[in-house]
């Protein structure tokens, strides 16, 4: 009797224990609850502020939330699962008429009004470019240069043709299905892409990110399988596979050496990093009018410029790095929310997927991850390795980077990656634009 009644008095205290073991987002489960009962209360109450404090409180809990379900359910947490529910749960939300006027309001005044996604935007273009070794950006980009140059003829090939069998459009393939594929991810790509277009088109940027995101999403998950596949194909066929190496020779081991360790944080430097980030976005305004370039493009080019010729000094490019790294690790999930809100119309969300769609998708991106396959063996890397870096240009940014790589277990294949991702991506936002201009 006293041994079952002991039972009985820890079995509550053992029930206690393990939820305070449970996290979102990082975050103790019952400090979460604490955090979004408070909110909420405002919100029903109408006492939330209608600025970025109650904006930021919003979003940052949705997201931590739903970044947290998505990463936990399993195979949709290896396919950008955290990524897609901060998309499309708002979204749906907001199409269903089930989110409340104050959290719609204090979103709508942070994302527009004081246009966090474009302080975002700044940062991640700033830190992703700047924080880069010198020395693999340009080493590693010119071993990488003709396989993804090839790679990326062969998909943009790919997507049309299959999307003129399907009656598509060539432009809307071209600039609306299979740029996005290939621009590095949501943040780094879709976001200046949809402010270029719009400024260049005339059109609604919601509208545009709605078109772009279901290809982006797609394409990152056919990557993440492509990568999958080729690794069991490795192990099969061991003559293709480098088990990590990239060069026959080895010369990329002797590369990725040069990488220095990251710098200890330095709350000065992100500072540095902020303001860097700021004046950079600010410098591409201003040089917008002179070239009729949109301003987030022309940020791209002073960034990758700046970083060829050593123009700024180490230390601020370490800050811009720690403050993308921050912004990311932090806000990534909040921003995703915010724009499943206002930008991704759930009505045009449901209606871009079909089966046309998705095969327009899947074939662009399969077309780059063969064509990497034998441009790889062409040139004397092993053509597994050269594939999945291939594949990576497909990449939803840093995380898809990770899931792809994690797929085929090359995580040591990082720096070529993002090299394929960040600079690939970014030289496909610049053209993409360039030629939406030449177009219209």
């Amino acid at each position: 009797m006293e041994t079952s009644s002991v039972r009985a008095c820890n079995a509550p205290s053992g029930f206690l224990a393990r939820i305070n073991n449970v996290n979102i987002g990082g975050m103790p489960v019952a400090m979460f609850a604490a955090l979004a009962l408070v909110t909420i209360l405002a919100a029903v109450t109408k006492k939330l502020p209608n600025d970025m404090i109650g904006g930021f409180a919003v979003l940052m809990l949705s997201g931590l939330l739903l970044g947290e379900i998505g990463s936990r359910i399993p195979l949709f947490r290896h396919i950008g699962g955290p990524a897609i529910l901060c998309l499309f749960v708002p979204s749906a939300l907001l199409g269903y008429k089930l989110m409340d006027d104050a959290s719609l309001k204090a979103i709508t005044t942070t994302m527009k009004t004081a246009n966090l996604q474009y302080l975002y935007i700044a940062c991640l273009v700033a830190g992703s470019i700047l924080g880069m070794n010198r020395k693999i950006l340009i080493e590693g980009f010119l071993k990488m240069f003709v396989p993804l140059l090839i790679g990326t003829i062969t998909a943009i090939a790919a997507g049309v043709l299959v999307g003129l069998m399907f009656g598509y459009d060539p432009k809307h393939v071209f600039f609306y299905i299979v740029i996005p594929i290939l621009g590095g991810g949501i943040g780094e790509g879709i976001l200046p892409l949809s402010i270029g277009y719009s400024e260049i088109t005339g059109a609604a940027q919601g509208h545009l990110i709605a078109m772009m995101v279901p290809a982006a999403l797609i394409g990152n998950v056919v990557a993440i399988l492509g990568s999958g596949i080729l690794k069991r194909f490795g192990e099969k066929y061991r003559q293709y596979s480098g088990d990590g190496t990239l060069v026959r020779t080895g010369e990329d081991q002797a590369l990725l050496k040069t990488q220095k360790t990251e710098a200890a944080l330095d709350l000065r430097l992100m500072g540095f990093g902020l303001l860097l980030g700021c004046t950079l976005f600010i410098l591409g305004a201003l040089l917008s009018p002179m070239t009729g370039i949109p301003g987030p493009v022309l940020m791209i080019i002073a960034a990758a410029v700046l970083k060829l010729f050593k123009a700024i000094p180490e230390s601020m490019e370490v800050g811009a790095y720690q403050m993308y790294k921050f912004m990311s690790t932090n806000l990534t999930f909040a921003i995703l929310v915010g724009l499943g809100t206002l930008f991704v119309s759930w009505d045009k969300l449901v209606g871009a997927f079909s089966p046309a769609y998705f095969v327009i998708c899947a074939a662009t991106v399969v077309a780059m991850i063969i064509s990497g396959f034998f441009v790889g063996a062409w040139l004397k890397m092993y053509p597994v390795e050269s594939a999945i870096i291939t594949a990576c240009h497909s990449g939803l940014g840093g995380t898809g980077d990770v899931a792809i790589l994690s797929s085929s277990n090359r995580m040591g294949l990082m720096p070529f990656a993002q090299i394929s991702t960040r600079i690939g991506g970014a030289g496909m936002v610049v053209f993409a634009t360039l030629m939406m201009k030449w177009f219209s």
